[in-house]
């Protein structure tokens, strides 16, 4: 993409998305994804009703009366993206392609947590780790992000959703808040990488899919690219029986995939490009409060 053009579209999208997670999202991303956990502050005398189990004991030996640690929520959070950038993302019968969508649904993520003084980073991946951004703040580095996001050319077509959940699990030493961004069209079992990713950090999963993969429109024969093996195949979608059978392996594939964030106690939201992904992710902050 030409330097001038893909300047425009970065700023095209700061606009809209830090539009979105300034008059939307404020409250709601800083209520809905709390700090790492609790931070010591200071002492101060055992009161009663206080907590055992809070008593400084080396400060209770020298004044020879208890006193409790008090904690804080730490407020500050690192975000991590990770962002499914193979060839199954580039498709879109409606609206807008599903990438362009996880791009939009990245950068308001991005803005929110700017505004909440958190660091972001992001994970391109696709069947390998395609780049790794390290976490960091401002707006310089937000615009790099959705640069990248917009421009990023990965080396695999393919999808392997463990490894951006492993490479997350090694790669992140402290917990973080992260989003897993895929249509999770993967052919191999995640269940156990999203598990112990989720058990070290909080790990969202946000879906973005498009209205054909639920159900097919009685066009006659259509030709089928497989965007990841490149394999092409005829359809006849006049057939009812033909629509029924993909219809029936979405709702399966759907299926699947719930239980696994169920299991894996992952939130998660899904959202069709032809939707607004704002009602979306506001329901998903929502459910987390």
């Amino acid at each position: 993409m030409e330097t001038t053009e893909l300047l425009k579209r970065v700023r095209r999208i700061e606009i809209k998305t830090r539009g979105l997670s300034n008059n939307i999202f404020a409250g709601e991303y800083h209520s809905a994804f709390k700090g790492r956990g609790m931070a010591f502050s200071e002492v101060r005398e055992y009161q009663y009703g206080d907590d055992i189990r809070d008593i400084d004991w080396n400060v209770t030996a020298r004044f020879h009366k208890p006193y409790v640690k008090v904690f804080e929520e730490e407020r500050e959070l690192t975000v991590m993206l990770l962002v499914d950038v193979s060839g199954s993302l580039d498709f879109g019968t409606i609206k807008q392609m599903k990438r362009d969508m996880v791009t939009e649904i990245a950068a308001t993520l991005a803005f929110s947590a700017m505004q909440n003084n958190d660091k972001i980073g992001v994970i391109f991946f696709s069947d390998k780790i395609e780049k790794f951004i390290p976490p960091k703040k401002g707006r310089k580095h937000i615009l790099y992000i959705i640069r990248e996001l917009i421009d990023f050319h990965p080396e695999s077509k393919k999808t392997d959703i463990s490894v951006g959940l492993q490479y997350l699990t090694n790669v992140m030493k402290r917990r973080c808040t992260a989003f897993i961004l895929s249509d999770f069209i993967d052919r191999k079992d995640f269940k156990n990488a999203m598990t112990i990713a989720n058990q070290k950090h909080d790990v969202v999963a946000v879906q973005v899919y498009d209205r054909r993969i639920e159900e097919l429109p009685a066009v006659g024969l259509m030709k089928v690219k497989d965007a990841e093996t490149g394999v092409e195949q005829w359809i006849d979608t006049s057939s009812k029986a033909v629509r029924k059978a993909h219809h029936d392996w979405w709702i399966a594939q759907k299926t699947a995939l719930d239980n696994i964030f169920q299991m894996s106690n992952v939130d998660s939201v899904s959202i069709r490009t032809d939707q607004d992904y704002v009602k979306s992710l506001i329901s998903l902050f929502a459910q987390r409060n």
